[in-house]
């Protein structure tokens, strides 16, 4: 379960959504008075877009919140491939977070073949919406990709039961919880927290560095 009384310290946090979580109503969420910012999936490998995401992405900024998107990463197609759609698809809009690469591929890859794409993926993303993207992880896939590389980019952290074990300037978004609840919500959903107090969470959103 989830480590809520070491996750209380970290007073800003933020949902992942894609369309699992159906229609949501943003403006109950923000009434829950306790979320900070939102990233909604966008796309995956080469052709998929999430159905909803558009939706969330007009309806969450509408409400107040603080946007991102993020994009999960496929061995299936070229990192350019992957970059096309989620350009086409993410808005490029100067008050939005930045751009994520969600890293949960299959273990069993050539890890120079993953940096390679990663690599081109997150350098057209770089160069298209002019925010670094951030690579969002578990330990398994950071260890076997993303460790001793990739040191530009900020790291999500997925850990469910415990606080992250990267040390602490490693990370800039844990997330912590996989089945929460919130009015607003029909389904269970993502909670995460940013690593760092409002002022830097202020910082990070305008572009700097976290702390």
């Amino acid at each position: 379960m989830a480590q809520r009384p070491v996750c209380q310290r970290y007073k800003v946090k933020g949902l992942d959504v894609s369309h699992h979580q159906g229609k949501i109503d943003w403006q109950q969420v923000k009434e829950a008075d306790r979320i900070y910012f939102v990233y909604l999936k966008a796309t995956e490998g080469h052709d998929f877009v999430d159905h909803r995401f558009i939706s969330n992405w007009k309806e969450a900024k509408a409400a107040g919140f603080d946007v991102g998107a993020y994009h999960f990463f496929s061995m299936r197609s070229s990192g350019e491939r992957q970059a096309q759609n989620f350009i086409r698809t993410v808005p490029k809009e100067a008050d939005s977070l930045p751009p994520v690469i969600d890293v949960e591929v299959h273990l069993n890859h050539d890890p120079v073949k993953v940096r390679r794409e990663l690599r081109r993926l997150a350098s057209e993303l770089k160069a298209h919406y002019d925010k670094r993207p951030m690579l969002y992880v578990t330990y398994d896939t950071y260890e076997r990709y993303i460790k001793g590389h990739f040191q530009e980019s900020d790291l999500w952290i997925r850990d469910i039961y415990t606080p992250p074990t990267l040390s602490k300037g490693q990370w800039i978004l844990w997330q912590y919880h996989n089945r929460d609840r919130m009015k607003g919500v029909n389904t269970s959903v993502d909670m995460n927290a940013f690593n760092g107090d409002m002022v830097a969470y202020k910082r990070w959103v305008k572009g700097g560095a976290s702390e």
